[in-house]
């Protein structure tokens, strides 16, 4: 039995390590597995350099045709799990084909990539960025290893950032104005505003505003959309009167 096991064992362990991993922010990723990891952050346009190291197990050789390392940026469905959309693709060669009998570490530097989308975890769909190194072989199949990492893109504050108005109501019957005092907020914003009871003809027992994300998939007819509500706040309790104002 003890053999048995030890023929589904990889031949060898296979580490991943960035350059700069120990200055390198760290932030917090949840796995499939529901356990939460930290990675390293980077931004689009950075180089990512590191290390790989193939060390075989004791009294193991590992032959191989081929050793190389792939930054991948992927999008997967999770209807469709395990199938993946890949919108960034490099390859690094790292060794050709031969005998691995110790410990070996190969460099490795993607120049200034480009990565134009952020990390997402959504409802429906993942986009995820990691590295794969692959030890290609003959037989027992080729071993995988993957790293993954972290996208976010910071832009500066929009120039010209435009207060937003809006109108809802029902005929003969309510008229609310509704009023932003921008478009555009970043994640840690404060939305302010108000809201102005023109016309009230209608009993109104409260008013409580939303905070939705929105996740929109696929496209025509095949169009799946998920809405998560992430906060939620009482504004008024009680009946308006005309001409009230809600801040």
């Amino acid at each position: 039995m003890n053999f048995l096991i030890g023929a589904f064992k990889p031949a060898c362990n296979i580490s991943i390590t960035f350059s700069d991993g120990k200055s390198r922010k760290q932030v917090p990723m949840k796995k499939e597995n529901g356990k939460t990891i930290m990675v390293s952050l980077f931004q689009s346009k950075e180089s990512i350099a590191g290390k790989v190291s193939i060390e075989p197990l004791q009294g193991k050789k590992i032959e191989h045709l081929g050793v190389k390392v792939e930054l991948l940026g992927q999008i997967e469905m999770y209807f469709d799990r395990g199938n993946f959309y890949d919108f960034t693709s490099l390859v690094r060669e790292l060794d050709v084909p031969g005998d691995i009998y110790e410990r070996k570490t190969y460099p490795f530097e993607f120049s200034t990539v480009e990565m134009p989308y952020e990390t997402y975890n959504g409802a429906n769909l993942r986009l995820r960025y990691v590295l794969k190194v692959t030890v290609s072989r003959n037989y027992g199949g080729s071993i995988v290893e993957y790293q993954d990492f972290m996208v976010r893109n910071y832009s500066p504050p929009p120039s010209i950032n435009n207060s937003i108005k809006m109108e809802v109501g029902i005929e003969d019957c309510l008229h609310i104005e509704f009023e932003y005092n921008k478009s555009k907020y970043h994640l840690k914003d404060v939305i302010i505003g108000k809201i102005y009871f023109l016309l009230v003809r209608i009993k109104i027992k409260n008013m409580d505003l939303e905070i939705r994300r929105r996740e929109s998939t696929g496209s025509g007819a095949n169009t799946h959309v998920e809405t998560e509500t992430l906060a939620k706040f009482e504004l008024m309790d009680g009946a308006p009167v005309r001409g009230l104002l809600v801040t």
